[in-house]
């Protein structure tokens, strides 16, 4: 179970991560209000923290993180870009997750 844990703590955190993002971005290019830099600081503030409350390395920490971002990003494309992810988009989130796992659940000695 705490893998699943460390799971979904990465999903949030990368979603937190991807609005922080986002939004200065609908600013500068979309010409969305500036007011949009509010919330965006917060979620990127939360992004920070979000990654703080890992037990582990923090290396370790970001550096499976990336993968669990990758595949945050892909679905990210399909539902908020409205783009469908090609197979390879697929293929290689499946293997940034596998590579996630592998960093964060193997078995190590104190």
């Amino acid at each position: 179970m705490p893998e699943l844990k460390t799971l979904g703590l990465f999903i949030v955190t990368a979603l937190a991560e991807i609005v922080g993002c986002y939004l200065p971005y609908l600013w500068l290019r979309e010409g969305k209000s500036v007011w949009l830099l509010v919330p965006a600081a917060l979620s990127l503030a939360a992004f920070a923290w979000l990654l703080s409350l890992h037990p582990t390395a923090a290396g370790r920490v970001y550096a499976a993180y990336g993968g669990v971002y990758i595949a945050v990003a892909i679905g990210w494309l399909w539902w908020v870009d409205g783009i469908r992810p090609t197979q390879w988009d697929l293929l290689g989130s499946a293997i940034a997750l596998l590579g996630m796992a592998i960093i964060m659940f193997a078995p190590r000695t104190s």
